[in-house]
C-alpha cells in the first residue's frame, strides 16, 4: 500500500490533453523546434531518417529559413546530425548508445535526488506527492491509453525528484538525457518489451517515492538506479536489433 493510498486520496489526473512540448509556442521556429522533436522523440519519425526541408516545410507550415532555424536547434540537442552539405538526419539509435546514456543518467539522477533528499524542505515533499499522486493516476489507467499524458506526469516526477536540488546545469543535462531515454522508451513500448507482463513501473515509481518521503537516500538512489537500468536490460535481453 502506497502513501497516497494510505491516506485515502483519490487521485486526480491534471496532465494537459495535449502533447506536453507542444504548449504555447512563443515563435514559428520554436513551434517547428517542438513539433519536429515531439515527432522525432515518439518516433514518427525514425532513427537515421534524412530530413528534407523542402518536405519538412509544407509538413509543418513554416518557411525554409525558419525550419533550418528548427534542425539547428536540434542539433544542439544531440537529436539530429548533419551531413556537411547533405543535409540533415535524426540520430540514430543503438544498444550501446543506450548504455552509455543510461550509466550517465544513474550517475547525475542518483546524486541528485540524494541532495534533493538532503535538502529539500516541506515544500518540495508537497510537490513530490503532488506529482507521485498525479503519476499514479495516469497509471491506473494504463500508460497505453494516453502516452503522451502518461509521459508528460512520468516527467514531472522525476523532475519533483530532484527539484530540491538547484544546479541549473546538472537539470539541463538531466533533462537532455531525458528526452533522449524516451525515445528508447517508446521503442521498448512498441516491441512489447515494456509492458505490464515484464515490469510494474508504478510499483517502481512507488518504491522510489516512499524511499524519497522517508529521506533514506541510499534506498531512493538504489531504486531509481534499477529503474533507470531496467529499458536497457530488457532490450538487452531482447537481442532487438535498433
Amino acid at each position: 500500500m502506497t502513501p497516497t493510498q494510505r491516506r485515502g486520496a483519490r487521485p486526480s489526473v491534471t496532465a494537459d490533453p495535449q502533447p506536453p512540448d507542444l504548449l504555447e509556442p512563443r515563435t514559428l521556429c520554436e513551434r517547428a523546434y517542438l513539433q519536429l522533436r515531439h515527432d522525432i522523440v515518439q518516433g514518427q519519425i525514425g532513427p537515421g531518417e534524412r530530413l528534407r526541408v523542402e518536405h519538412l516545410k509544407d509538413r509543418y507550415e513554416v518557411g525554409a529559413g525558419t525550419l533550418r532555424e528548427a534542425l539547428a536547434l536540434l542539433v544542439s540537442d544531440a537529436l539530429v546530425t548533419v551531413e556537411g552539405q547533405r543535409g540533415y538526419r535524426v540520430t540514430t539509435i543503438s544498444l550501446d548508445d543506450l548504455r552509455d546514456l543510461t550509466d550517465t543518467r544513474v550517475r547525475l539522477e542518483t546524486e541528485a535526488l540524494r541532495l534533493s533528499i538532503r535538502y529539500g524542505d516541506t515544500q518540495w515533499e508537497a510537490q513530490l506527492r503532488a506529482a507521485f499522486d498525479n503519476l499514479s493516476a495516469w497509471e491506473a489507467r494504463g500508460p497505453s491509453v494516453d502516452p503522451a499524458g502518461w509521459e508528460q506526469a512520468n516527467r514531472h516526477f522525476h523532475e519533483a525528484l530532484i527539484a530540491a536540488h538547484r544546479s541549473p546545469w546538472s537539470q539541463y543535462l538531466l533533462k537532455l538525457l531525458y528526452r533522449h531515454g524516451e525515445r528508447y522508451r517508446h521503442v521498448a513500448i512498441r516491441l512489447g518489451t515494456n509492458q505490464s507482463t515484464t515490469r510494474n513501473v508504478h510499483e517502481e515509481h512507488a518504491a522510489i517515492f516512499e524511499a524519497a518521503v522517508a529521506r533514506q537516500e541510499a534506498r531512493a538512489a538504489l531504486a531509481l538506479e534499477a529503474h533507470i537500468r531496467l529499458t536497457y536490460d530488457l532490450l538487452s535481453s531482447a537481442r532487438i536489433e535498433l
